[in-house]
């Protein structure tokens, strides 16, 4: 996409005197949603629609030998009971896995268990009733028999040869690894004056959402087309992964994402049960609705963040850092989480382990293994907190190792605001951080040297206070280079359309998402801000794949970045077309009008000339009374997506401390 600049008159968006940039201002939604107004899937009801509930296995890892079904469709209520088997005439398996992250691998993944389950909790079979009550009474007169198989669930032997490989044809259980060298490592360590080791290890958990995974699938058989009402970041990734694997076009596919309570990332994958929801309404003819229940979402959202780190840090007595290494192994479950994949999180933790720091001297290796547990893959900040805590624990190591404060081996060692734009040692390229500028700003809000006052006085008294620092660089804005590379049809950029309508209100549709983000808000802030109309004069439209541009959607701090900038580009080409009809009508020029409170004015005394009201009436209903020539375009459409950087990289630091009246070593800082 091209950037479209404004008008040499125009005034900047962020001076504008109605600009709602930088201000707090009401959500447009919040009254909707104060009044128990809002719709989420669980409030759809559908004509002829049926509820599905899944039989979930209590193994870890068993064969299936039989399945015994008649009992359960007797049941009251029960439509039909349908195993992995009857379901692979609908919908196709899927294998998760990127191109660019060479040597990444994964087995095929059916909706339902095919004749094996790898995790407890993985669906053997779909009871679909009536009700959702009927359909579980029903699930209790399924019969499975298993036939139990070895487990793999420790990460640290998953590797070993004498470990059974869970998918035989792979060869191993070694999904993936990266190994990274930058400069001379050995060199750095053997000269540094002190070395230190450590191992960081981290639960696996999960995002807790208030509102779980739903979704409700409506195949119209006349029309030949699904729509797929479902709380999902990205809107159009579901369309076309629902119409790869159910044989459809994308046009034949709708995906309607209306009020979603809650992502932070859990919901912007592609779910077994979710697919199999799909295929069944196309299987069975009519509306099917699942919405997971709370043990259902610990069993099968994914989970993430189980590692465990042995990192090591090079240090002189000056305090200059030579050198950082990092092993990090991590379990993902018996898949790759598809279209994602379940090796982003371990690629992040490489490529941002020591990202703050001047050394250029970096080694690392990441290894993610197969295990009987529920898949792990990505969501919010993906591998930064592992990343951040590697790095910052190595630092404080390293300070108390040679007896530094660890706000000054800081100050000596981050990247210097003024050596910009630059490289990590893991590639990654930088532009504009500010980590010393942060530091400073940190050190004067909390009053660094007095609180080292107090903590001192405290210790006298038996009372032990950690103070901790940490400095981070997190990663934003994703371009294509992140999973479009990768053969992932996971769209890289956002579009916004917006038009006047016939009473001077303005219009936006953008392909971003909501999930309590602002992203409605941000929105309408841009779009008022850079038109000149007050905000509750502009109406959002979003999570709709038939009236919304193509786009990613909302995850990876990407709604603002990318889609708001396709809003504020769309606006302004929307604000020099309204601007150029006025100078018709009013016999003017466009450098001499200003659009302010709903109406075109003077540019230069505020004089109002004309409101948008009247405007939009002349246009849209008396376009016969404008001059020869004039062809009015009051609706416009921008896309745009990063290309100069693979990602925009922000920076900050946060403080962080301990009370106890025991103090650990790690903490005696």
């Amino acid at each position: 996409m091209t950037a479209v600049p404004l008008d040499p008159q125009a005034i900047s968006v962020l001076d504008r005197p109605n600009s709602y940039i930088g201000k707090t201002v009401p959500r447009p939604n919040l009254d909707r949603l104060m009044q128990g107004r809002g719709l989420y899937v669980s409030d759809i009801e559908l004509p002829r629609m049926a509820h599905v509930v899944f039989l979930r296995s209590p193994h870890a890892h068993a064969r299936i030998t039989g399945i015994e079904t008649s009992a359960a469709k007797r049941m009251p209520g029960v439509i039909a009971v349908v195993t992995g088997q009857e379901l692979a005439a609908v919908i196709t398996p899927w294998v998760g896995v990127l191109s660019h992250l060479k040597g990444l691998k994964s087995a095929p993944q059916s909706a339902i268990a095919i004749g094996r389950v790898c995790w407890q909790g993985e669906a053997v079979a779909a009871i679909v009733a009536v009700s959702r009550a009927a359909a579980e009474d029903a699930a209790e007169h399924v019969s499975v028999v298993y036939e139990e198989l070895d487990a793999v669930t420790d990460m640290r032997t998953a590797l070993d040869p004498a470990t059974p490989v869970i998918h035989p044809a792979l060869g191993d259980n070694l999904a993936f690894e990266r190994n990274h060298v930058a400069g001379a490592v050995g060199e750095a360590f053997a000269a540094s004056d002190a070395v230190v080791e450590a191992e960081f290890v981290f639960g696996r958990h999960t995002g807790v959402t208030l509102e779980p995974r739903a979704v409700v699938a409506d195949w119209n058989a006349a029309e030949a087309r699904l729509t797929i009402y479902q709380g999902t970041q990205a809107p159009h990734m579901v369309q076309n992964i629902a119409a790869l694997h159910l044989g459809l076009q994308e046009s034949q596919v709708r995906v309607v994402c209306k009020d979603v309570g809650g992502s932070f990332g859990i919901k912007v994958h592609i779910y077994a049960d979710e697919m199999a929801t799909y295929a069944l309404s196309k299987l069975l003819r009519r509306p099917i609705k699942f919405v997971a229940d709370r043990i259902e979402s610990f069993n099968t959202d994914i989970h993430a963040r189980d590692h465990r780190c042995k990192g090591k840090i090079g240090v002189r007595r000056d305090g200059t850092i030579t050198a950082f290494e990092m092993d990090d192994l991590t379990g993902i479950g018996p898949y790759s989480m598809y279209p994602r994949t379940s090796a982003i999180e371990a690629n992040q933790v490489v490529n941002l382990v020591g990202g703050p720091y001047v050394t250029k001297n970096y080694r690392a290796r990441a290894r993610v293994a197969f295990q009987n547990k529920n898949v792990m893959c990505q969501y919010r900040a993906v591998g930064h907190p592992i990343a951040c805590s590697v790095t910052e624990g190595l630092v404080d190591l390293a300070a108390m190792k040679i007896g530094m404060d660890p706000i000054e081996i800081r100050r000596r060692n981050l990247i210097a605001d003024d050596a910009y734009p630059c490289a990590s040692p893991s590639g990654l390229r930088f532009e504009q951080l500010s980590h010393h500028a942060s530091l400073a700003k940190l050190i004067k809000m909390m009053d660094y040297d007095a609180l080292r006052a107090e903590q001192a006085a405290l210790r006298a008294k038996n009372i032990h206070r950690g103070i901790g620092i940490a400095s981070f660089i997190e990663v934003t804005n994703p371009s294509a280079a992140f999973y479009g590379v990768g053969g992932a049809k996971i769209s890289s950029q956002d579009g916004v359309a917006v038009r006047l309508d016939a009473q001077g209100a303005v219009i936006c549709q953008t392909s971003i998402t909501e999930q309590g983000q602002g992203s409605e808000s941000l929105t309408a802030q841009i779009v008022g801000s850079v038109l000149g109309v007050s905000m509750d004069r502009v109406r959002v439209i979003l999570g709709d794949t038939d009236n919304t541009p193509y786009g990613g959607g909302t995850w990876a701090s990407r709604g603002a970045g990318i889609g708001g900038e396709a809003a504020l580009q769309a606006t302004k080409v929307l604000r020099r077309n309204i601007l150029d009809v006025a100078a018709a009508i009013l016999q003017s020029t466009p450098g001499e009008l200003d659009i302010i409170d709903n109406s075109v004015v003077t540019a230069a005394d505020g004089t109002p000339r004309i409101e948008l009201k009247e405007l939009a009436r002349i246009v849209y209903f008396r376009p016969d009374t404008l001059p020869p020539g004039v062809q009015p375009e009051l609706m416009t459409t921008r896309h745009f997506v990063p290309r100069e950087y693979p990602f925009a990289f922000t920076n900050g630091v946060r403080p962080h401390g301990w009370r106890s009246t025991r103090t650990p070593a790690s903490l005696n800082c």
